[in-house]
């Protein structure tokens, strides 16, 4: 009798354990995916990029101004308009972050950015920094963000001339908002990944030490129920497509978030005249700036130079 009433508590826990798994694989595993202010998920360490020592003139001194703006589903986002310290201005640059990130990573770049001769503006990306929202949807709902950024550059700053450098999360949106918006004339995109459900089953192989796509997509489709979006279009390499604007695409070649080929991929689809694929040396998802260092930098500058004084890209 004894055994076998040990043997029905097993039976039941087993069974207990299943459903209790279950449940958690349902409802709470996919907000770990795009639930960035989930409170568990604030919990877990996480590594940050690696911030390099970015070289400016001390004695200068920048303009700043803090701005917000209202999405087409009325969230408040939240960014910082760096001045550049020329007449004329040279051009004007979105800087987005990576997930879990927000727009102080770019304080440094910022002042780069103005000593050479460019406004830059640095954006929380929804549920970011001080910007409202709770889920992040990959550039589903971001690239329709940036297109009422731009939207706002050209009527209140009266700004032209946009262009946009973007970081892994960052990257991504900004494929899908060049895809969607001649007027960002230009992008320098580094680390982004090429689809949204292969990512989440790199990443789930990352972590678990194995995959299975069935699995990952169920997660990838509970992601985009949960938060409202449609995971299918969480594709920047299909935006890709659309993108005739100069562009460079950067990725590491130690990059274990996000394999190079993510970016080789997306790169391959861009129509743009003007394109180059720039791989860092040793670099990994977090430190592209660090390993690159002032050549990689004079290598943007030179490019952002460039598109200053030749906007003849698109195709005829």
């Amino acid at each position: 009798m004894h055994i076998k009433n040990r043997t029905k508590i097993i039976k039941w826990t087993f069974f207990t354990l299943i459903i209790v798994g279950l449940l958690l694989i349902h409802f709470f595993v996919p907000r770990l995916i795009s639930e960035i202010r989930n409170p568990v998920v604030s919990l877990i360490k996480r590594n940050h990029n690696v911030k390099p020592i970015i070289s400016t003139k001390s004695e200068s001194i920048v303009k700043r101004k803090s701005i917000s703006i209202n999405t087409f589903d009325d969230i408040k986002l939240s960014a910082s308009i760096t001045y550049s310290n020329f007449n004329p201005v040279k051009g004007t640059i979105i800087l987005l972050h990576g997930i879990r990130s927000n727009k102080n990573h770019f304080i440094d770049l910022s002042h780069l950015l103005s000593e050479n001769g460019y406004n830059s503006v640095a954006l929380d990306l929804r549920a970011h920094g001080e910007s409202e929202g709770q889920f992040c949807s990959f550039g589903v709902n971001e690239k329709k963000d940036i297109k009422k950024l731009v939207d706002y550059l050209y009527r209140d700053e009266k700004l032209k001339k946009i262009g946009i450098w973007g970081q892994s999360l960052g990257g991504a949106v900004s494929l899908q908002a060049m895809g969607i918006d001649e007027r960002i004339e230009f992008g320098i995109i580094e680390s982004a990944f090429s689809d949204f459900k292969t990512i989440v089953n790199d990443y789930f192989y990352l972590h678990a030490g194995f995959s299975f796509a069935p699995f990952s997509n169920y997660l990838a489709n509970r992601t985009g129920k949960i938060a409202e979006f449609d995971p299918n279009d969480a594709k920047p390499m299909k935006y890709c497509k659309n993108i005739k604007q100069p562009i460079l695409i950067v990725h590491g070649n130690k990059d274990k978030r996000i394999n190079i080929k993510y970016g080789q991929e997306n790169f391959s689809k861009i129509k743009s005249v003007e394109k180059e694929f720039v791989i860092i040396d040793s670099a990994n998802h977090l430190n592209i700036w660090k390993v690159g260092g002032e050549k990689y930098f004079d290598k943007v500058i030179s490019f952002l130079d460039k598109q200053t004084v030749d906007n003849n890209y698109l195709e005829k």
